[in-house]
């Protein structure tokens, strides 16, 4: 089998595990009207509602999935998903799917999401809220806090985006300038019982992180959205309203997101479908039926981009220099989800500029590749989900008369793999727990 046939079955296998209609398929047992989750069984037949309210780039098949099951039991619903997502397919059952804009939060987004906390606020003591979130949720469910505007929050999340902040800081920000994130869509459907259902794509799956935590307790304070600011330099080049609430914030003037302890969670259940290690885990599987030693060196693989991907190359170089012939067929997996410091004006993301300083580094060295894949199928602004790094991509750059230094420098690895070919583009997965990234020995 060619390298590239094995490349493209090892990605398939890892987005097949967590496909998000059959990791809610498994997470939920129903027997009669008693469904079980999380932990918890539910007797549906004592709700007078069930209303199924969510976002999140996963969102549509995971609904799908929960209607499958439950059927005429749920009630009514709305879901938020990217544009082009699932929207164009209409309703599911009594659930309406509304696209909406990421990473960039829209109107669109504004108006559902204000509509889906209306009807969370409606839910009373004997309605049951199953909360299907995923990957995009922080942008996606956007109800802006009083006194800002969407304006706001889409400058906010662009120099955020820009600043090399990683996700869990975006998410802090994200929650303290919300009416709905960081377990306040679980306080307007209090007293309602709220069972969220998480794909998550963020690393080591903290629940408040996984799309800004509608429905779970925010451990982060205003005081921590303030330290955001602080590290990144951002108090010059954020809106001044979002400088203004943080202050008052941090400042004890404006109430906080409900944290750990509070009471209205006594009746909260979170649950993680799927997240990266489901991922990780079948790509060592698919990799070993090929004959690969392989392991799963991390699913906690952060920093930036370009500095990661010297790291991982260097990794597989030391490997092969330390058994020399004898090294036999290799295939590392790496999860996570790694940043990038934007100083060019190029175009790419942040699995392809990985590609691309493990490419410099891996130049010359003919048994070794590394692979990166964003799981949702959309690195960064861009149609691809990564690329493949080999030990001759660099001679056939200058062959085409690249500099790939330059490239980098300019944040525009996109170039670079397109004009090699070596783009991996798997179309829109309609999944999304984070990122892989594949060190091979052949």
């Amino acid at each position: 089998m060619r390298r590239r046939e094995q490349i493209d079955r090892i990605v398939r296998a890892a987005l097949d595990a967590v496909e998000p209609g059959a990791a809610v398929t498994r997470a939920l047992e129903l027997d009669d009207d008693r469904l079980s989750a999380a932990g918890e069984t539910y007797d549906l037949s004592r709700f007078d509602r069930v209303a199924v309210l969510g976002a999140g780039k996963p969102c549509a098949p995971m609904v799908q999935a929960i209607v499958d099951l439950l059927g005429s039991r749920v009630d009514q619903g709305l879901v938020l998903v990217k544009h082009g997502h699932g929207e164009d397919e209409g309703p599911i059952g009594p659930v309406e799917i509304v696209g909406a804009g990421h990473p960039v939060p829209d109107a669109a987004g504004v108006d559902a999401t204000s509509r889906l906390a209306v009807t969370a606020e409606s839910l009373g003591e004997d309605d049951l809220l199953i909360a299907p979130i995923g990957g995009g949720a922080s942008s996606l469910l956007c109800l802006p806090a009083e006194g800002l505007t969407l304006d706001d929050l889409g400058r906010t999340t662009d120099t955020l985006l820009g600043s090399g902040a990683d996700i869990v800081a975006l998410n802090c920000m994200r929650k303290h300038l919300s009416a709905i994130k960081g377990g306040q869509l679980a306080r307007l459907a209090a007293p309602a019982q709220v069972l969220g259902l998480m794909l998550s794509d963020v690393v080591g799956d903290p629940l408040d992180a996984i799309g800004s935590g509608p429905t779970a307790p925010d451990p982060t304070t205003f005081a921590d959205a303030w330290s955001v600011v602080d590290r990144h330099g951002l108090e010059g080049r954020l809106p001044a309203s979002v400088i203004e609430r943080l202050r008052r914030g941090a400042a004890g003037e404006i109430a906080d997101t409900p944290g750990p302890g509070d009471a209205l969670f006594d009746r909260v259940a979170n649950t993680v479908v799927a997240g990266n290690r489901h991922a990780a885990r079948a790509a060592v599987e698919a990799a070993r039926e090929l004959g690969f030693q392989s392991q799963a060196v991390t699913t906690t693989l952060t920093g930036e981009a370009r500095e990661v991907g010297a790291r991982v190359a260097g990794m597989i170089r030391a490997r092969v220099e330390a058994e020399g012939e004898l090294a036999r067929p290799v295939c590392l997996v790496l999860g996570g989800e790694t940043t990038v410091t934007l100083k060019g004006d190029g175009t790419g993301g942040r699995n392809q500029e990985l590609a691309l300083a493990a490419a410099i580094e891996l130049d010359g060295q003919q048994r070794m590749a590394v692979v990166t894949v964003a799981t949702d199928g959309q690195d960064g602004p861009t149609d691809a989900a990564g690329a493949i790094a080999t030990g001759d991509t660099i001679s056939r750059a200058r062959g085409l008369g690249l500099d790939p230094r330059a490239l980098l420098d300019a944040n525009d690895s996109y170039r670079f793999f397109d004009a090699l070919g070596d783009l991996l583009r798997t179309g829109p997965t309609r999944t999304n727990v984070a990122d892989l990234t594949l060190a091979f020995v052949f």
